[in-house]
């Protein structure tokens, strides 16, 4: 994938993006110390390459229903592509499961879980279990409190990289 060329203004822009969600013109480009038209620009340029995927709200969805989120490690019995599109495009299908990432090393894939209870949660797996996605074994962590979750600082992170 080739990589979009970013100056200090569009680090800025997306920076603002970042924090504050979807902006009017006018506040973007205050808070990205251009005047709106060149932001409006950068901003449809930054749009068109993909790198705003979209806007969204940090709901406190526990504070309106009761539930139960829980961290799942998956390995997989077998390791080939089909295996893993398979296992994949079904978890692309369940809207429970908020987060899934392919990892290396012991476990296949690490999952966040999102039901209204633990028995929901376990009907889930069993559902997965019963769809034949070549799971070998899972292991659950149930998650008791949330310390954090933030998107990663934009800014410090090309700073540390020396862009």
């Amino acid at each position: 994938m080739k990589s979009t060329a970013l100056d200090a203004a569009d680090i800025r822009i997306l920076c603002a993006l970042q924090q504050h969600g979807q902006l009017s013109k006018s506040r973007l480009a205050e808070l990205a110390g251009l005047s709106p038209t060149p932001c409006w620009a950068r901003f449809t340029r930054l749009k068109t390459a993909g790198l705003i995927r979209g806007y969204h709200a940090d709901v406190a969805v526990g504070k309106i229903v009761a539930i139960s989120k829980v961290v799942v490690t998956v390995s997989l019995k077998s390791h080939r592509k089909t295996d893993f599109d398979r296992f994949e495009a079904h978890v692309r299908s369940l809207y429970e499961i908020t987060d899934c990432v392919a990892t290396g090393g012991g476990m296949d894939y690490v999952m966040t879980v999102v039901t209204t209870s633990l028995s929901a949660f376990q009907t889930l797996m069993d559902e997965m279990l019963s769809a034949e996605l070549g799971i070998d074994r899972y292991m659950t962590y149930i998650v008791t409190r949330e310390v954090k979750s933030v998107q990663p600082n934009l800014a410090r992170l090309l700073a540390d990289s020396g862009k």
